[in-house]
């Protein structure tokens, strides 16, 4: 895996998902692994079996964690300000590794309304399964991996995420919204800024609606939601472009114009990359989707 040069020791999600939308591997470590945190991703490990433990860092009491059969661990983005969630694995350990765009994660979380703690734990979110979970948690990882070796799509990562929560004891909890705690101003500024108008604005226009500092909508950002508030504006546009091309048939110029995009070809790139189709091919699937196929 490449590191950052931007930040050392960090690394990023396409330096080797290589533009799909999640990454999985069954690892067989039996030394040590190179200490790290993750820039742009989240990381999802099940451990099957091994006697090996994981180094939260110097930011962490008891930094020192022991890993087991049926451990499954979260490891979210990388938080500079306190070191929470760096880690390195030491052996002899076997374990599933499942990764994905901590964007995409975070979408989905609070659609699904999973807990917060996933948010805002001092420590990675950490389960351990009885045997009979482990055996369902492997088999759900299993096929996320042969899933990934075929060529994934985005439905794959969320199938993943679907099977392996009600293992975790984190079925969807009733209702939608902020992760909690959030306070009310910074929850008031998101949910407005799913409006065009204030989308087209950007973060300034965030700024404005939180009317707060920047360093302090920054520091609150990361704390309630796990994302800087470039990245929550750019997934906010995202996925209002993608509503307007499956419920409307404005153009593609007129969807980027009405989203906050810079250009219909700099739409264009950030939707392929997010998609993995241009917009108008996605346009098409989903029309195609839910047309009836007719009988033979």
């Amino acid at each position: 895996m490449v590191i950052s040069r931007s930040r050392p020791g960090l690394e990023r999600f396409e330096a080797h998902a290589l533009g799909r939308p999640y990454h999985a591997a069954l690892v067989d470590l039996r030394g040590r692994s190179d200490p790290h945190g993750h820039q742009d991703y989240c990381e999802v490990m099940v451990v099957l079996d091994g006697d090996g433990s994981q180094d939260l860092g110097p930011g962490v009491a008891d930094r020192v964690q022991s890993l087991r059969a049926g451990d499954v661990i979260f490891l979210r983005t990388f938080d500079p300000q306190t070191g929470r969630d760096q880690h390195a694995i030491s052996g002899p350990v076997r374990f599933y590794n499942i990764a994905f765009p901590a964007g995409r994660w975070r979408s989905f979380a609070e659609l699904a309304g999973v807990g917060p703690d996933w948010y805002t734990a001092e420590r990675p979110p950490h389960r351990r399964l009885p045997e009979s979970g482990l055996a369902a948690a492997e088999s759900v990882c299993a096929a996320a991996l042969e899933r990934f070796r075929a060529g994934p799509r985005p439905l794959d990562l969320i199938r993943f995420w679907t099977d392996l929560i009600p293992l975790l004891g984190l079925d969807p909890a009733p209702g939608t919204g902020p992760p909690s705690g959030t306070p009310d101003w910074l929850a008031d500024a998101c949910a407005a800024m799913r409006r065009e108008t204030n989308l087209r604005g950007g973060v300034p226009r965030l700024l404005e609606l939180a009317r707060v500092s920047p360093a302090h909508l920054a520091r609150s950002m990361r704390r309630y939601y796990d994302t800087t508030a470039t990245a929550y504006v750019s997934d906010l546009r995202l996925e209002q472009a993608a509503t307007l091309l499956t419920t409307t048939m404005r153009p593609v110029a007129e969807i980027a114009d009405a989203c906050g995009f810079a250009s219909p070809a700099y739409f264009t790139r950030r939707f392929q990359a997010a998609h993995g189709m241009a917009p108008r091919d996605f346009r098409r699937a989903a029309q195609h989707a839910f047309v009836p196929r007719r009988g033979g």
